[in-house]
């Protein structure tokens, strides 16, 4: 290999190294609000399921503004995204959000896209305990 790539490729690879984490790993997740209510925030009212992990992610909140049109439009005409009717794609993301002058990270679910209708299973941790 001749000196001229092999400098390319090792100013290549350390440039990769520094260049910032864009986004979480994306998964699927059934996003939900799961009857809980209270009198402070921030509040768990609402939780995710992440089916790869089959963890539960709770007081998070959802940000449906990176879905695409389509998917947009089928969110905004039902209450499919808070009750658990669909598989979402996304990430969480940790989000500072000031509640009553004190500063809170909070997960975001960021959803990019549906992937398809929940299954029943999927869909238990919608309701309070």
């Amino acid at each position: 290999m001749s000196s001229f790539r092999l400098a390319f490729l090792i100013a290549a690879t350390s440039s990769i190294g520094s260049l910032p984490a864009f986004a979480a790993a994306q998964s699927s997740y059934v996003y939900c609000d799961n009857g809980l209510r209270c009198f402070k925030a921030p509040c768990p009212s609402n939780s995710a399921l992440d089916l790869a992990t089959g963890k539960i992610v709770k007081g998070v909140s959802i940000d449906a503004s990176q879905l695409p049109q389509a998917d947009k439009a089928i969110t905004d005409q039902s209450d499919v995204l808070y009750s658990g009717k669909i598989v979402v794609r996304g990430s969480i993301e940790q989000r500072t959000q000031s509640i009553t002058g004190k500063d809170y990270s909070l997960p975001w679910l960021v959803a990019t896209r549906i992937v398809r209708t929940a299954k029943d299973s999927e869909r238990k941790h919608c309701s309070s305990p």
